[in-house]
């Protein structure tokens, strides 16, 4: 059952939930332009990650090197945009695209949940890439990440970019605690087996939740009744 702030949240993305890495199939890799435009089709908001390129560019990437998805072994800090952007995903004709070229597609037309990936300590580094490339964009969009460090960054050079802690319940008590103190996030994004713990829930009651991986039926049904939108992909799609 959502909560009673989804009727006001800004990033609320309907019954379509957000596609995780978009909506992403064999044919649409992960993290493509392809698979943001089918999630546009399909009237789903986006989740998606962004790592720090060598020249301080946001590319729309998950993992800290080009290995499993580009056949590049090079980390991504050690190439700069334009090189990453001509690597193939998989073996399909998409290429690495950047967060810029996102929010051009997108356009405002569905909410996006920007995953920032910090590496090495880079929070800050990743967080004012993300925020450089959302001058003058106008469409609903959030920043989340693991690392407080980066959402706190966020808070104070730019309070009006909404803000979220992602979060896996790793976390004894107090860590959580001294993460929400520090980025003071406007929402969560919790682990999907976390998402019907009591302090969860409780967090429910002054901001929306919502909660990652759902890929199962399972997981959906779970999330209808403890979270306020899924962050999806195959199987865990809300609408069936």
């Amino acid at each position: 059952m959502q909560s009673s702030r989804s009727a006001t949240d800004p990033l609320h993305p309907g019954p379509g939930g957000f596609a995780h890495r978009g909506l992403h199939d064999e044919s649409r890799p992960e993290n493509s332009l392809a698979a943001f435009r089918a999630a546009i089709e399909a009237g789903c908001g986006i989740e998606c990650d962004l790592q720090l390129s060598g020249c301080n560019s946001a590319i729309v990437f998950h993992d800290r090197d080009g290995r499993r998805l580009c056949g590049h072994d090079g980390r991504l800090a050690d190439h700069d945009a334009e090189t990453i952007g001509g690597w193939s995903i998989g073996t399909s004709p998409e290429r690495v695209p950047t967060l810029t070229q996102l929010l051009e597609l997108v356009a405002g037309r569905v909410p996006l949940l920007l995953e920032l990936k910090e590496e090495h300590r880079n929070g800050e580094r990743i967080a004012a890439a993300a925020l450089r490339a959302l001058q003058g964009y106008d469409g609903p969009v959030g920043v989340m990440s693991f690392s407080a460090r980066a959402m706190r960054f966020v808070r104070l050079t730019a309070p009006d970019v909404r803000r979220g802690l992602v979060l896996s319940g790793r976390d004894v008590a107090m860590r959580r605690w001294d993460k929400r103190q520090r980025a003071q996030p406007q929402f969560l994004a919790v682990k999907v087996s976390i998402a019907d713990r009591g302090w969860v829930q409780a967090a429910r009651g002054v901001m929306p939740v919502y909660s990652w991986t759902a890929r199962t039926r399972a997981d959906a049904a779970k999330l209808a009744r403890f979270a306020d939108a899924p962050i999806w992909e195959g199987d865990g799609d809300p609408r069936s």
